[in-house]
C-alpha cells in the first residue's frame, strides 16, 4: 500500500505572532549572572553604610546613647531591614572587632621581623596600641561596652583573637630561649597574663571618666610590670 504523506498544516502570521507573544521571555545570558551580582553588592553596600553611621553616632553621642532608631532614620531604612543584617546594636561592632584583632596580629608578625629583645618588641607593640585607641576613645569605649572584640560574647573573633595570642608566644619563646624572659612558666600561660594585663588596663580606661585619662603611660606601666615578672 502506498504510503499517503500528510503536508503539516501552515500557520496563518497572526497565530505565529501570537504564539510568539506568549512564548517565556529568553534572557540574555550576561542578566543572569549581572543581576544576582549587583544584588550581594547592593547589599554589601547597605551593610557598610548601617556600620559607618553607627560608628559615627558611637562617636559622637555614645555608645550608650545611641538607639537602632537613630541609625534607621540617618540611613531612611526600616528596623525590620536593619535586622536583616544585624542582629542587635553590638554586632555592628564586630567588624571593628575583627578589624582590630587583624591589626594586632600583623603588628605581632612584624614585631617578629625585627632583632629587637623581648622588651623591646613588647613596648613598642603595645604602646603602639595604646595610641590608636587613644585617639579614637569614644569607639573603643563602645568596643568594650558591646564586646566586640570579646571571644567569649563575640565568637566570630576567636580565630583571629588565635592567630595574635599565637604570635605573640612565638614573641615569648624567642624571649625565653634567649634568656630574656623566666621559663619557669610556659608560653602560654605568659601570653595570658599578657593580653589579661592589657585588655584589663584599657577597659577601665575607656571607662573612667574622673581618673587620669593617658592611656599610654597606664599600658606602659603594664608591660614593664610584666616584663620585671618574668624576668629569669
Amino acid at each position: 500500500m502506498a504510503r499517503v504523506e500528510v503536508a503539516a498544516p501552515q500557520r496563518s502570521r497572526n497565530h505565529r505572532n501570537l504564539v510568539k507573544r506568549n512564548a517565556p521571555a529568553q534572557s540574555h545570558p550576561a542578566q543572569i549572572h549581572e543581576i544576582p551580582g549587583l544584588r550581594e553588592r547592593k547589599k554589601a553596600r547597605l551593610r557598610q553604610q548601617i556600620i559607618e553611621t553607627a560608628i559615627r553616632l558611637f562617636r559622637k553621642q555614645g555608645y550608650e546613647r545611641t538607639r537602632i532608631d537613630d541609625i534607621v532614620k540617618i540611613l531612611e531604612i526600616s528596623q525590620p531591614t536593619f535586622f536583616r543584617y544585624f542582629p542587635s546594636k553590638d554586632a555592628v561592632l564586630r567588624d571593628v572587632g575583627k578589624r582590630g584583632f587583624e591589626c594586632i596580629a600583623e603588628r605581632l608578625k612584624s614585631e617578629l621581623s625585627t632583632k629587637a629583645n623581648t622588651a623591646e618588641r613588647l613596648h613598642r607593640l603595645y604602646h603602639a596600641m595604646a595610641l590608636e585607641a587613644e585617639a579614637d576613645r569614644p569607639l573603643w569605649k563602645a568596643v568594650v561596652l558591646s564586646g566586640a572584640m570579646d571571644p567569649v560574647r563575640s565568637p566570630e573573633v576567636r580565630g583571629l583573637e588565635g592567630v595574635a595570642i599565637s604570635r605573640l608566644r612565638e614573641i615569648l619563646a624567642q624571649g625565653q630561649e634567649r634568656g630574656e624572659i623566666t621559663s619557669a612558666f610556659p608560653v602560654v600561660h605568659l601570653a595570658e597574663f599578657m593580653e589579661a594585663l592589657y585588655h584589663t588596663v584599657v577597659r577601665q580606661w575607656t571607662v573612667d571618666l574622673t581618673g587620669p585619662h593617658k592611656l599610654t603611660e597606664r599600658v606602659d606601666s603594664a608591660v614593664e610590670f610584666f616584663l620585671r615578672g618574668v624576668r629569669p
